[in-house]
Order: structure tokens, then sequence, then C-alpha cells
């Protein structure tokens, strides 16, 4: 079971913003023991550990769109994904 965490705060910058998350992210490395990965801002941080059960060699997140202005983590496992990627590969 992998695990997410952020904080949001002024306090956060792009200085100290990895060093707290690595930190957060070191209590919850049991959940996801297989990668671990970060996004920092000015004001916000956001990290997820992850347990490689599918797709072992992908899945690294944040997950960025196209233009890199969206960026999210998740928990969870997209089901119906092998439907799904056949449909927008076309």
């Amino acid at each position: 079971m992998c695990g997410i965490g952020g904080i949001i705060s002024p306090r956060i910058t792009l200085d100290n913003g990895r060093d707290l998350l690595q930190r957060m992210a070191g209590v919850l490395r049991h959940r996801g023991p297989d990668d671990v990965g970060y996004h920092v801002e000015q004001g916000v941080g956001l990290f997820n550990v992850r347990l490689s059960i599918v797709d072992l060699a992908g899945g690294h997140q944040p997950i960025y769109s196209e233009d890199g202005s969206v960026g999210v983590v998740f928990n969870g496992e997209i089901y119906n994904h092998s439907e799904l990627r056949s449909g927008l590969e076309q």
C-alpha cells in the first residue's frame, strides 16, 4: 500500500521544502519501499512513497501534464488501465 502526503504553508520554499518532505516520507516509507517522488514549489510540497505491484518499471510520481503546469500524487490503481490505454492510443 502506497502513501501520500504534503504540506501547504508559506514557510515552504525551494530551499527547505525537500528536506521537510523527506522527513515526512521517511515516516511512511514502510508503506511504499519501492520508490519515492517529490514536488516542491513556493508554499507547496507533495510526496508519494510507492509500493510497486503493477507496472514495476514505470509509475513514478508525481505525474505531470504534458506542459508541466499540473502535477498530482495519488494512491490507487486504475483497474481498467489496459482498456483505457487502447482507447487513448487511438
